[in-house]
């Protein structure tokens, strides 16, 4: 089998052809042989040095049925739902091509980990059902032969949502909505919330909803490498690089009401080697952007958002990446194991970390978003914009002692909080899971097997994500989500 590799930038006319191992009939030993071949290439070509036999092990394949941009927990959940359900062993090849391999940045590592049904639209709520019952059945999911079990240290200690008078309604109406979604979810008044938890303040408060089952938090690096385990043993390759240029087609076309449009299709993904010039193209039939808070930018490399203002191939992804603090503190004084993650009427919110009385928890800010550039922390945001409302709503808080803290990105929708799921109408083999707003981590079993029944079947077939298609920026249909933390 022939390689090609590419300086990167320049065109397919300057192309290195290099003998791969990884597929093929090859069956050399090559790192022994290596050091013969290259002596017998240069007693043919006196007087020149021999930089033509290279190892091609970190390249992507030259080919892949589907690509997968972004190696995150989102990503390697379609890559595992592809291949369950493809019709046969084997019958998909799937790459996922990941920038970082520390995960460093990646919003699964950094996120509090938490899991809850108390969302304000159904299919938010179905999401999350399905994915508490995957996490509860992680190792008959996940299970990977010879392997040790997985652990994800679910605490299920409930979510507990905190409304003012003005927002005491839309939690009932919210709470109604759950309970018909199969959610077990209670309300508690001022007295019901002092009586289960009497190291909480109510001054300010006038409902609280409170689940009672399939909520809490759990370690999200096991799901991570749960995954990542378990979608190798299926076959999937992995690739460190980046995405930098998607090769197309294009073919004019007329809607029905003779307005013309024009329908793309990716054919070829030129992925950068990490820490090389070089880049690899891998032809392919489907790429899922899976890129997080960077899948805008990976949208306009496709040409999404390329045209005239207010049509549709002028709608761009309208995904940024928002930078959320989480802050760690001690507090001896705090409340008890039994503690539920609170959402306070501020938006502050917290939850234990262990069993040393220790607490994590932060706010999202409600005035000016902190510079994405970097993942620097604002200690003074603790002090001056979430402290406070810690304090005052337990009071033991009043004492406590921040000992770390952390930043990490939200892929956030600014249109309407809530994640995009499907094709794009334009591009019509680019498919989106991004955009979830704080809560992709919690829902990637559901997103994961939606995209790949989208892609598998030409239809969600388990649970209706039609709301969350591409095409309601365009039509300015917004499904407001309203419970974000």
């Amino acid at each position: 089998m022939i390689r090609r590799v590419l300086p990167h930038g320049m065109g397919r006319g300057l192309l290195t052809r290099r003998p791969g191992t990884r597929r093929g009939g090859f069956s050399l030993d090559w790192d022994g042989k290596v050091s013969e071949i290259k002596k017998k290439i240069k007693s043919i070509l006196p007087g020149r040095s021999c930089d033509l036999l290279q190892d091609t092990s970190h390249l992507p394949p030259e080919h892949s049925d589907v690509v997968i941009v972004g190696g995150g927990v989102l990503g390697l959940s379609v890559a595992y739902w592809l291949k369950k359900l493809e019709s046969r062993r084997g019958a998909i090849r799937v790459l996922v091509v990941e920038r970082d391999h520390t995960y460093s940045q990646a919003s699964t590592g950094l996120s509090v980990g938490g899991i809850c049904q108390q969302f304000s639209l159904p299919e938010n709520i179905q999401l999350s059902l399905f994915s508490a019952s995957f996490l509860r059945n992680i190792n008959e999911y996940l299970a990977v032969v010879d392997a040790p079990p997985l652990d994800l240290r679910f605490n299920p200690s409930g979510y507990l949502l905190l409304a003012s008078e003005k927002d005491a309604a839309a939690m009932e109406s919210n709470v109604k909505v759950q309970r018909q979604e199969g959610a077990k979810v209670s309300l508690m008044s001022p007295d019901q919330l002092r009586n289960k938890f009497p190291w909480i303040n109510t001054e300010g408060v006038a409902l609280a909803s409170y689940g009672m089952e399939d909520e809490g938090w759990f370690d999200p690096w096991c799901l991570l490498q749960g995954l990542r385990r378990k979608v190798q043993s299926l076959g999937v390759l992995f690739c460190q690089g980046e995405v930098t240029r998607f090769v197309s087609s294009s073919q004019r076309m007329l809607t029905t009401d003779d307005k013309a449009v024009v329908l793309k299709r990716i054919h070829e993904v030129h992925v950068k080697m990490d820490r090389s010039l070089e880049y690899q193209p891998v032809e392919c039939a489907i790429v899922i952007n899976a890129a997080g808070a960077w899948s805008a930018q990976i949208a306009a490399l496709a040409g999404v958002g390329e045209g005239p203002p207010g049509t549709l191939q002028g709608t761009k992804l309208p995904v940024e990446p928002r930078k959320r603090y989480v802050y760690v503190w001690h507090c001896p004084q705090g409340p008890g194991l039994e503690t539920p993650l609170v959402a306070d009427t501020s938006g502050a919110y917290f939850r234990r970390e262990g069993l040393g009385s220790n607490y994590l928890g932060g706010r999202s800010p409600t005035e000016e978003e902190p510079d994405p550039a970097n993942l620097e922390v604002d200690h003074d945001f603790f002090q001056d914009k979430v402290w406070p409302h810690l304090a005052l709503r337990v009071p033991a808080f009043e004492t406590l002692k921040v000992q770390s803290a952390w930043a990490g990105y939200y892929d956030y929708n600014t249109f309407d909080q809530n994640g995009v799921v499907g094709p794009h109408p334009l591009v019509v083999n680019m498919y989106f899971a991004t955009g979830f707003s704080g809560h992709g981590l919690q829902q990637a079993p559901g997103i994961g097997r939606a995209v790949a029944e989208m892609v598998l079947k030409g239809r969600f077939q388990t649970i209706d994500l039609s709301p969350f298609l591409f095409t309601r920026f365009y039509l300015g249909e917004k499904i407001q989500e309203n419970n974000i933390i």
